[in-house]
Parts: C-alpha cells; sequence; structure tokens
C-alpha cells in the first residue's frame, strides 16, 4: 500500500506522456462537487496522486493519526480512487453489518487479477449464487464444528511434532525461531486437512511451495501504481501481475498433482481413500460444484489466507507473553491446572482455559494479523455518520486503530488479558470492537480452524516449555515493531531458547 517518492515520480513521468493517463487526470478533474461535499472529511489532496504521501510506510498507523483530525470516518483521493476510511467500531459496524449489503463486494487488487485468479477467489468473488454456494460448503463441510471434532487427531499430531522439534532445540540449548516453527506447522496442518500430506517435508514440494507462498505475500503487499491509476492496469507498469501469475502458477501446479493423484486413486479403490478435505469436495455431493481447478483455486486461498495469519498471531502472542511475566505466569498457572504441566493442551482443555483465550483475544486486539479487512467498494451511494460513501468507492476498516481506540479500551497501549476476563467480547464478528476476521456476510470462513490451532500451538508452547530470549536479552528490550504488509509481521522475528518445563 505504500508509495516511496521514486515510485511516485516513476508513475507521474510515466503517466504524463500516456494517452491513457491524460483521460484518467480529465477524469479526475471532472469529478462532481455535488458528492465532494457530502463526502466524509479528509486531508486536501495534492494534484495528481491526492492524499498517496499520506499513507507512509505504515498505512495503519499514518490512517489512525489522521482519524484523530478528522474523524472516525474520513475520505482520501489515493491516485484516482476515491477511499472512505472508517476507524470506530461504531462506523465499522455500518459498514460491515448496516450497509453490509451495499458495501459486500469487493476492490480487486490487481495483483489478484493474475491468472484469473479473482474469478475463483472466494474473498474477492462478487456475492452471488457461486459465492453462496462456496461460503455454504466451507461453514458446513469443511469448517463446521462436527467436522473440525473429527479432525482433532490431526491437529494433536502436528502440534506434537511441533513440541518434538522444540524439545531438540531444547536439549541442544539452541534459539527457536517462533515465527518459522509456527509456520511449518501451519502448513503441515493445513496440507494434512486437504491433502493429507505435509507440503513442506515433501523433497520434491517444499522449497519451491515455501518460496511461492512468500512471493505471492511480497507481491500482493508490494504498492501498485495501477491499483491507484486504474487506467494503468494493462500495462501492469510495475510487473506485480505478472509475477503474481509466476507464483500462483507454482502453487497451483503443486495442488494439480495433488488432485490428479487422489482422482487416479479413487479409480483404482473405487472408494474414499483419506477422510479429508479433498475427499468432501470430490464426493459425489459436490462433484459439479468442485471440478477439479476450483478444488485448486480453494485451496490456495485457504493456504495464502492461513498460513501467514496464524504465523504472525502466534509470534506476537509470544512476543507479548515474554514481555509480560504476569500475564506469563498466569497463562502457565491456569494450563497446569487444567491440564498438567508439561502435557500438550488438547481441543477438550480450551473451554477450561479463559485465560489463555483471553490472551489470543488481547493479541488479535493489539496486533491484527490483517490491519486492514480486504477493501470493500459501495454499491450504490451509502449515507454513513452523516456523510455519503459514493458509489465505486472503496471502503477501508482499520482494524488496527479500532483496536487502539481510546473511547472503547482502557490503556489501549497496555498488554492486558484481563480486560477480556468476565467479558461477553469474542473475535466472530459480533462484537466490532474486536474484529480480526472480519464480520457480516464477509467473516472468513476459516475462523473457527485458525482459533483452535492458535490455541493449542500457543498453549502448548507455554505448558511444555519455559523460555528465555537469545543472547540474554532483556524481555524488555524486545523490539515489539511491525512490518506493513498484507499481514502485520513482526519486524524482529522472535528467537527464544526453550527449557523443558519440569
Amino acid at each position: 500500500m505504500r508509495l516511496t517518492e521514486m515510485d511516485l515520480v516513476s508513475c507521474i513521468l510515466l503517466s504524463v506522456f500516456s494517452y491513457i493517463f491524460i483521460q484518467a487526470l480529465r477524469s479526475l478533474h471532472g469529478r462532481s462537487s455535488r458528492v465532494n461535499h457530502q463526502l466524509p472529511p479528509g486531508p486536501p489532496p495534492l494534484p495528481v496522486i491526492g492524499n498517496l504521501l499520506e499513507l507512509g510506510d505504515k498505512p495503519h498507523k499514518c490512517l489512525a493519526k489522521l482519524a484523530k483530525t478528522y474523524g472516525p470516518i474520513m475520505s482520501l483521493q489515493l491516485g484516482q480512487v476515491t477511499t472512505v476510511v472508517v476507524s470506530s467500531a461504531d462506523m465499522a459496524k455500518g459498514v460491515l453489518l448496516t450497509h453490509d449489503q451495499f458495501l459486500s463486494n469487493r476492490t480487486i487488487p490487481d495483483a489478484m487479477r493474475a491468472v484469473n485468479h479473482h474469478e475463483y477467489s472466494l474473498p474477492f468473488l462478487p456475492v452471488s449464487p457461486r459465492w453462496r454456494s462456496l461460503r455454504k460448503l466451507c461453514n458446513n463441510q469443511l469448517f463446521g464444528n462436527k467436522v473440525l471434532d473429527a479432525s482433532q487427531d490431526l491437529r494433536r499430531s502436528k502440534v506434537q511434532q511441533l513440541l518434538q522439534e522444540v524439545e531438540q532445540s531444547s536439549v541442544a540449548g539452541e534459539a527457536v525461531d517462533i515465527g518459522k516453527a509456527a509456520f511449518k506447522t501451519t502448513i503441515n496442518l493445513l496440507s494434512n486437512t486437504i491433502f493429507s500430506v505435509d507440503l513442506v517435508q515433501s523433497v520434491s514440494t517444499a522449497g519451491e511451495f515455501k518460496e511461492a507462498v512468500a512471493g505471492i505475500m511480497k507481491e500482493v503487499g508490494t504498492p501498485n501504481v495501477a491499483d491507484y491509476f486504474p487506467a494503468l492496469k494493462k500495462l501492469d507498469p510495475q510487473g506485480v501481475r505478472r509475477r503474481t501469475a509466476i507464483h500462483f502458477s507454482q502453487i497451483l501446479d503443486i495442488f494439480h498433482r495433488l488432485v490428479t493423484q487422489r482422482l487416479k486413486l479413487r479409480e483404482t479403490t473405487g472408494s474414499l481413500t483419506n477422510n479429508d478435505m479433498l475427499d468432501v469436495l470430490l464426493s459425489e455431493e459436490n462433484r459439479q460444484e468442485m471440478e477439479g481447478e476450483r478444488i485448486q483455486r480453494l485451496s490456495l486461498d485457504l493456504f495464502a489466507a492461513g498460513s501467514d495469519t496464524t504465523t504472525s498471531t502466534l509470534e506476537w502472542g509470544m512476543a507479548e507473553l515474554l514481555r509480560n511475566p504476569k500475564a506469563m505466569s498466569k497463562v502457565k498457572a491456569e494450563l497446569e491446572e487444567s491440564t498438567r504441566k508439561g502435557k500438550p493442551v488438547e481441543e477438550s482443555d480450551i473451554g477450561r482455559l479463559p485465560y489463555l483465550q483471553a490472551v489470543l483475544k488481547e493479541t488479535f486486539r493489539l496486533h491484527p494479523a490483517v490491519p486492514f479487512l480486504l477493501p470493500r467498494k459501495a454499491e450504490i451511494d451509502v449515507e454513513l455518520g452523516g456523510y455519503i460513501i459514493p458509489k465505486r468507492a472503496q471502503v477501508l476498516v482499520n482494524v488496527w486503530a479500532i483496536g487502539r481506540d481510546p473511547s472503547r479500551w482502557e490503556n489501549p497501549e497496555e498488554f492486558s488479558p484481563e480486560r477480556f476476563l468476565g467479558s461477553e467480547i469474542d473475535a466472530k464478528g459480533r462484537n466490532f470492537e474486536l474484529i480480526p476476521f472480519g464480520a457480516g456476510r464477509r467473516l472468513c470462513p476459516g475462523y473457527p480452524l485458525g482459533m483452535r490451532m492458535l490455541l493449542l500451538m500457543l498453549g502448548s508452547l507455554v505448558n511444555c516449555f519455559d523460555w528465555k530470549l537469545e543472547g540474554g536479552k532483556k524481555a524488555e528490550e524486545m523490539d515489539m515493531d511491525d512490518k506493513f504488509g498484507i499481514t502485520l509481521a513482526k519486524a524482529q522475528s522472535v528467537l527464544a531458547i526453550p527449557f523443558r518445563a519440569c
């Protein structure tokens, strides 16, 4: 989302000498004054580039700061794109619930048009019969509680593998890179849930898969002038769509091989083989709706949405517990009482672990994996907060700002899981002050699996090991800066040495 001054200069030079840009500029200057005076307040735009320089290198923080001046609903002109940003729970409720039917569709980043993925991608499909069918399949057959209960042995096995690797580091006195360990566990858990294979341990696909996932996250998070000046999309001036297509194709090829292998195996055996998500998607019930290409595209969405967000949240959670010894002691005491010290957390334990759940909610509040919900697009003029969100405007919900709103949270910069004890606030999209998974009809369908994975991994790492930072670094010295992208990653990796909890 951030554009450097060099990017902007390049964009302007390219566009000034282009007929396409001249047409776009005329369109920009021809905006209706009637709509302008109804727009929410916002900083005055510069000619041509609008408010792009206002975004800085950390747009979630820059826009939160601007909201203190212009209010919880404000407008910016990002190149040619009129953008409305909401930064409070009340305004988010207006977007995600009250006017959800008119604000549910997406503006599509040009990177997502690579290999026409936007035509298949559940997060970017318009609300339609096809979208509803996919949502129903995810909610009922892939992520329903009964389905997840039946597959908990798989998650238990993957968490045990994680603990075994941490144990090896403990014996050797070596630090664990929490983020990398979480990424490997998450990818393997997802790949086993869908395909019954460990992707990051396969000699033929491990490096290929990791590189492709990292490439997608980098390219989709790259500032792209084509998103701010739509007339330039055909030119793909920075090559973002071209490079994203390469990464998409690498992952889709892996999934194609896995689906093809399963189909051949089913032809040989004449029956279901693994009782995993792929078998569900290939069942007679879903055969017409979910042919091979659509299975591969849905799998790509699940991996892209689930791997980075889970990894980032777990790393932030561990970082906050290491920085807050009192919170660490409380969660350890709760785990010891409910499960037994040194024992991996089971899914049946989760209901008896309110403080662990509060730690995760507090992590979501301070460090939402996705600082802005995926951008929405107004289908008609929508009135919100006394202002008009004009038709075709892009709408951003600043989840990071909402989680630190002093009007909603006491001492908002402080890590305090206690604020959620006895509270009915959850992360299911019903309480708009805490919406890490979104809300409304676009609520992330993988939410139930993500919550289980995070609670199992975080609880087991804390209950089975004691931790200290590498190099004798003091907890209060830990760098807690973030790195903006599609996901809000920790700028400095958490490197901690584990000691077996006795």
